[in-house]
């Protein structure tokens, strides 16, 4: 599993990094939403972590952009993210905005604000 370098974090969600360990065993979590990146249609996508417990899943980590307490935190960071990235861009395409950051030609192996090695500022394993 994979998170946004600066990863959006819910008010109502307390130790992150704690979080972020057990996500990553695919523990069940009871009050732990996800905004995850989808790469196949470019969109942020919301649910719960229990999801995580589908083999889909297990097979195919997501891209963790942020973490919150309940639907509804969620729904607001998302909010967050979009009014940042018309605010940033004056352009609504999320996708566009956060991964804007990698620059063209990068040799490290970041992609899309990740880095696919899983070492250094794009995603933390």
């Amino acid at each position: 599993m994979r998170f946004y370098r600066n990863l959006y974090v819910g008010e109502s969600v307390k130790h992150p990094e704690k979080i972020k360990k057990k996500l990553k065993r695919y523990a069940k979590l009871n009050n732990v939403w996800l905004i995850a990146y989808a790469a196949e249609n470019r969109q942020l996508e919301i649910y719960h972590c229990i999801m995580l417990q589908q083999y889909y899943y297990k097979a195919n980590p997501p891209y963790v952009i942020g973490i919150a307490g309940s639907q509804e935190e969620a729904s607001q960071l998302l909010c967050r993210i979009a009014e940042e990235a018309v605010r940033q861009t004056g352009q609504p395409d999320l996708a566009a905005y956060l991964f804007a950051e990698a620059p063209a030609g990068n040799k490290s192996g970041q992609e899309d604000g990740f880095m696919s090695a899983g070492i250094g500022k794009g995603i933390d394993k």
